[in-house]
């Protein structure tokens, strides 16, 4: 029985973002993980260009999609499972304190009708949770410090680590969203680290530091031995002063308050008003801002 899922990325370059299909090599079933429905904050544009070609990929590999699975509720991207689900009949899938991103998010944007329970999604996923895709063996770890729902889906000998560590020349994510916390973080991060030295690492987003080709994949003694903030902050103390310093530096994504009234709730767009069009609402000075 193999425990190696198959992995294939795809890079969505307008967010650096990759998503995944994960298949059992002797089912073929199949998972995608952190889907991209892409949006052009210029026009307000939307489009499935990213969600079509991992459906067609799927299809000429002869997959089922068994999951869609999302990591956390993203705030650089909108995510494309509720439309993948349209199209493929797969239930969505996310880690069961998307809830608090749900109550914290519900206030924020004036939501007093939204439905903060998560029902929004087909499972949620409690820390420590186990089932299979296909012959594979899976475990869900709770990974917050990011997000407060964050998750790490090992999948076989693979875990998908979301926005904790991404490729070791480019460190760890940051932890200054509302409900991020880099003490978190760095528990999470230790877990993770605890996993088999072979256990294949597949990162959530690539910014190709200093100019290189995208890349996604590493093990874990790679990261815990050449990760840059990894390998140089042995203490938590001394990572929590780093993190919070480069977290300082960083402007807000730009589609964050775009992008989680869509991604708290599970992947819709907003409901078309009377005259038949979608509308974003944006809190107005509600983070930090860049004259600070």
């Amino acid at each position: 029985m193999s425990k190696a899922p198959d992995v294939t990325g795809f890079y969505e370059a307008r967010s650096g973002s990759i998503q995944y299909v994960v298949a059992c090599p002797e089912t073929g079933q199949c998972a995608i993980i952190d889907p991209v429905l892409d949006f052009d904050e210029k026009s307000g544009a939307t489009a499935t260009v990213e969600a079509d070609r991992i459906l067609e990929f799927v299809r000429t590999r002869g997959y089922h999609v068994q999951w869609i699975l999302d990591t956390h509720p993203h705030a650089d991207h909108f995510s494309a499972a509720d439309y993948l689900k349209s199209r493929t009949g797969a239930p969505v899938g996310i880690g069961e304190k998307v809830v608090e991103v749900q109550k914290l998010w519900k206030d924020f944007y004036n939501w007093p009708d939204f439905r903060a329970d998560g029902s929004q999604w087909d499972h949620l996923f409690a820390d420590g949770e186990e089932f299979r895709l296909g012959n594979i063996p899976c475990r869900v770890m709770l990974s917050p410090g990011h997000t407060l729902a964050s998750v790490t889906y090992v999948i076989g000998d693979a875990a998908f680590v979301h926005d904790t560590l991404f490729m070791p020349d480019s460190g760890t994510a940051r932890a200054d969203f509302p409900g991020g916390s880099a003490h978190v973080l760095w528990h999470s991060i230790q877990a993770i680290l605890a996993l088999p030295d072979t256990t294949r690492i597949f990162t959530g987003h690539d910014y190709c530091q200093g100019g290189r080709e995208p890349a996604w994949e590493s093990t874990v003694a790679e990261q815990r031995a050449t990760n840059i903030h990894m390998s140089k902050y042995l203490t938590e103390g001394e990572f929590v002063v780093a993190r919070e310093a480069r977290d300082r530096s960083l402007p807000m994504p730009k589609l964050i308050l775009h992008a989680l009234q869509v991604n708290t709730n599970a992947g819709r767009l907003p409901e078309p008003e009377a005259n038949g069009r979608r509308y974003l609402k944006i809190p107005l000075d509600l983070l930090q801002s860049p004259w600070a």
